[in-house]
């Protein structure tokens, strides 16, 4: 099982990259392309939304075809997409490389963590699951770095073929490792029912509204954080590149710890100790304007917190829906998306308002994320 964990863990490490990319890099693509900012962050929040509405049917196939059939489909998607923008380097190119590639993601992640739920036992998945999570903060670690190093040298396209060619590497060693599917009855309307199984359960609707709260609080920080920092401190890039810098640590050290405490503690006391964490960090912000040091505590400890609770949930949302649980957790994901989509939506009016009122929008939305945890009739 670990050689396969840590293969998944990669793969997943390189899905994140080319995901994650897109921020740090976006004035490059801007000149790259010839178009404005906006439009990019535009096409950004389009690539969510896409994920959103179309990743739970892709996913789905893990448990009407298998576990494997699942994680294959989601590298071929992935591996269009890293050739499409090389065959078509233009603007139309990237956003179909985008989608493409977002759709692969949101197609293997929940195949592994459904194959991973099957064989390992509740008790003791937190920590094998948030071994594949440690690619999250890997990718803006290790991953722009690398990024960043074929840019230099060949352009803003050089990414996705190196990320296509090493992702086909690692498929091919994935089929060789992978067990074969047990062979599956395959019912008529699989993926209908599926749903029907989700949109019936109280237990599971819970489960997704809460993700989709967390996200939302989440995403207004991030989209807030920056246009704070720059106008409390009154400059950019030694703010911005420290809060850049702690990021991807927090969130290793928040993965790390779901591995340390999460299966002792149970999963829900968890995420409450994580949801309410979130809270503290991010009503701290305000109080921290005279200070870069204290206000990049303050993220470090909101970025932490966020991601001890998100990787803390995961486990347990495997457990919500067994018999549809690939389906499950893509819904997981793309409710998180959805939220994220409906933050941008508000945020900006929200933040010109003045940034107390943002603080005071994450704190209502983790609080109410606590009511349908709470809910979640599901082994603690």
């Amino acid at each position: 099982m670990r050689p396969l964990v840590l293969l998944f863990t990669f793969i997943r490490f390189l899905s994140s990259t080319a995901f994650r990319m897109m921020y740090p890099f976006l004035p490059v693509f801007r000149d790259g392309l010839g178009v404005s900012v906006p439009v990019l962050t535009q096409a950004i929040g389009a690539r969510s939304l896409f994920a959103g509405l179309l990743g739970p049917f892709f996913a789905s196939l893990s448990d009407s075809r298998g576990r494997r059939q699942g994680m294959l489909v989601g590298i071929v998607l992935f591996l269009a997409g890293s050739v499409s923008v090389v065959i078509w380097p233009t603007f139309n190119g990237l956003i179909l490389a985008m989608m493409l590639t977002i759709l692969g993601k949101v197609t293997f992640d929940p195949s592994i963590q459904a194959f991973i739920g099957d064989r390992v036992p509740y008790e003791q998945r937190s920590k094998i699951l948030t071994l594949t999570e440690l690619s999250w903060s890997g990718a803006y670690i290790f991953g722009i770095p690398m990024v960043g190093w074929a840019i230099a040298r060949a352009g803003w396209v050089a990414p996705f073929p190196l990320l296509g060619a090493l992702v086909l590497v690692s498929a091919i060693f994935l089929l060789k490792m992978l067990p074969r599917d047990p062979a599956i009855e395959r019912e008529p309307n699989a993926t209908r029912k599926n749903f029907q199984r989700i949109l019936s359960s109280r237990t599971a609707i819970m489960a997704l509204i809460f993700i989709g709260f967390i996200a939302l609080a989440n995403e207004i920080i991030n989209l807030t954080f920056g246009l704070w920092m720059e106008a409390s401190f009154g400059l950019q890039l030694a703010a911005l590149g420290g809060a850049a810098a702690i990021l991807g640590i927090s969130e290793l050290g928040g993965e790390g710890l779901v591995a340390l405490i999460t299966d002792r503690l149970g999963k829900r006391r968890a995420i409450l100790m994580g949801v309410l964490a979130n809270s503290l960090a991010v009503a701290l912000l305000p109080l921290t304007s005279n200070s870069i040091t204290f206000a990049l505590a303050a993220l470090f400890l909101f970025y932490f917190s966020f991601e001890f609770t998100i990787v803390s949930s995961i486990p347990l949302m495997t457990e919500v829906m067994p018999s549809a649980r690939a389906t499950m957790m893509a819904g997981f994901f793309s409710t998180a998306s959805l939220g994220r989509a409906a933050a941008s939506w508000f945020t900006p009016d929200l933040y010109a308002a003045g940034f107390s009122l943002a603080i005071v929008a994450v704190i209502a939305a983790n609080l109410i994320s606590l009511i349908f945890l709470m809910q979640l009739d599901v082994r603690q």
